[in-house]
């Protein structure tokens, strides 16, 4: 996704029904507040309902974290980056994640909305219990999908971060690296958020030992402190 100008001002305008546009804008505190229930009570059904043990709900909820990276790798690899041809596709690609390429200091979509996320994760949950179904294990897709939300929910607040704070720790700073370079020099590479462990893996992975520092750039990056 190629623009005249990335704006750091500002935000996309994505519908003309102001009601609509409403509803593609949130707070990251929303999001959390929508699924933190959801995560304590699907743990608490997999225990007091499922009777799993702990060891299988610490186990396929830290599975479920880790399939997360990898999931949120694809998707912004191969979905949010994918290659429009018609202007429909073109439109639907700009509203998914066009338009945090081009206004990607707009804080108040950095999160998912909540009324698209929550019809996203409820096809991915029933996706899952379908697969799982298969091989007789649907009882794990409980504590497994709550380590997926919880995954889910670092990578958004991480995404936030990168994009209004200076990272808070030096080993954290690749990450922050690594966003900023997909975003204001090369998108198609850099996709992990929250991790660059695919990034390595397949390749995309910024090297950073060459990529110059200029701070002063950096500090054009970050939100204004009020």
């Amino acid at each position: 996704m190629k623009f005249e100008k990335i704006h750091n001002k500002g935000q996309a305008q994505l519908f003309r029904n102001q009601y609509l546009e409403y509803l593609t804008k949130t707070h990251p505190l929303v999001i959390w507040g929508m699924y933190i229930p959801i995560i304590a009570f699907m743990l608490y059904y997999s225990a007091a309902v499922l009777t799993l043990d702990a060891w299988q709900i610490v186990m396929a909820f830290f599975a479920g974290m880790f399939f997360w990276t990898f999931f949120e790798y694809i998707m912004h690899r191969f979905t949010f980056h994918m290659v429009a041809e018609s202007e429909r596709a073109k439109k639907i690609v700009y509203v998914m994640h066009g338009n945090h390429h081009e206004y990607p200091r707009d804080k108040e979509r950095l999160f998912m909305p909540p009324v698209p996320s929550i019809i996203i994760a409820s096809a991915i949950f029933s996706l899952m219990y379908l697969i799982a179904s298969l091989f007789n294990g649907s009882n794990y897709v409980f504590p497994f999908f709550p380590g997926f939300m919880l995954g889910y929910l670092m990578y958004g607040t991480m995404h936030y971060a990168i994009h209004a704070w200076n990272p808070p720790y030096k080993w954290m700073k690749p990450l922050w690296r690594n966003h900023h370079l997909h975003h204001y020099k090369n998108d198609h590479q850099g996709f992990g958020v929250s991790t660059t462990l695919w990034d390595r893996v397949f390749g995309t992975m910024f090297d950073l030992s060459k990529e110059k520092e200029d701070k002063e750039k950096v500090r054009e990056l970050m939100y204004e402190r009020k």
